[in-house]
């Protein structure tokens, strides 16, 4: 019986290996956030007394909506009404440094989403909640994981500069997917009674990672006075540049405003734009600008932490990615 040689084979099977690899890559979604670890997490809340185990991510890496749905329950943030989530970063870094120092074991949350009503009953009693809290723009957590010393973990969080990071002494941590920041209970400044005037507004994306040409939604928190506009073109600069942009864009809606009041805390969330096309694969920030500013002291303009572009597979006449 006559056949191929055994090297013509061995090649033919490599071949198709790699053909498989890339089939296996094509079906999956990119990473969206820089830190994300399992995506899957053990949660219990002390205060409503809800639980769940769940996996943010599917097998293909696409984002779980039915996963984020039950973290809302768990943190009693009634997604319902607000149109959106548990901010998923916080959810990604939470499950980061969890896979680092204890994957798997039970997460439990001391403080998940506060209304803005309950942060200010909380304040008058005493507690160490900020006017402007990031609980009560759904970004922020207290809490501890089983058998995990508490300081030990905000030093670890702490030097990943990603978010706010807390410690009040014991096991418990404040984690926010706010500005970088860390601070202990002496250094915490909730019980100041300086007016914020929008001093601490800070501007979010939804990910850190895109597609080229994709949609972005902008969210802005800390703000202590709603009432004020964003000028509706949006700036975007090289990620080490802060003085020529290279890309400009429009947030999606009303093309003749010069001027989108933020009206609210949903108004706040829900600022859409579409990515340039001519913006190539690379890193970037986004500046937003302030208009109609009730304070004198609040900024006149943001960035943005950095985001990525990525490329997108190449689609076949098929209609599968090759």
């Amino acid at each position: 019986m006559t056949g191929k040689p055994a090297g013509t084979v061995a090649v033919i099977l490599f071949a198709l290996l790699l053909m498989a690899c890339d089939v296996s890559r094509a079906g999956q979604e990119q990473a969206r956030f820089f830190l994300m670890g399992s995506g899957r997490l053990h949660l219990e809340n002390l205060r409503n007394k809800e639980s769940a185990r769940v996996s943010l991510l599917r097998a293909d890496g696409s984002l779980n909506e039915d996963a984020f749905a039950e973290v809302d329950r768990v943190f009693g943030y009634p997604s319902m009404d607000k149109g959106d989530h548990i901010s998923p970063r916080l959810l990604f870094m939470l499950s980061y440094f969890a896979d680092r120092v204890a994957p798997g074991r039970l997460i439990t949350i001391e403080s998940g989403y506060r209304s803005p009503e309950y942060n200010e009953k909380i304040r008058g009693k005493g507690a160490n909640a900020a006017r402007t809290s990031t609980h009560i723009d759904a970004m922020a957590l207290d809490f501890r994981i089983e058998g995990v010393d508490g300081k030990q973990l905000w030093e670890t969080i702490r030097a990943a500069d990603c978010g706010g990071v807390g410690h009040y002494g014991g096991d418990i941590v404040h984690l926010d997917a706010g500005r970088p920041r860390f601070w202990e209970a002496a250094t915490s400044g909730t019980g100041s009674r300086e007016p914020d005037e929008n001093r601490h507004v800070y501007l979010s994306t939804d990910f850190d990672r895109y597609p080229r040409q994709g949609t972005l939604r902008l969210s802005l928190s800390g703000i202590s006075t709603f009432g004020f506009g964003v000028a509706p073109e949006i700036l975007v600069y090289g990620a080490d540049e802060s003085e020529t942009p290279v890309a400009r864009m429009r947030l999606v809606g009303n093309d003749e405003e010069d001027c989108r009041i933020i009206a609210d805390r949903k108004a706040a969330r829900f600022l859409d734009a579409r990515l340039p096309a001519h913006l190539a694969a690379g890193r970037y920030r986004i500046k937003l600008r302030f208009c109609r500013r009730p304070f004198a002291r609040m900024p006149e303009e943001i960035f943005s932490r950095e985001i990525e572009l990525f490329e997108t597979p190449p689609v076949n006449q098929a209609g599968t990615m090759r």
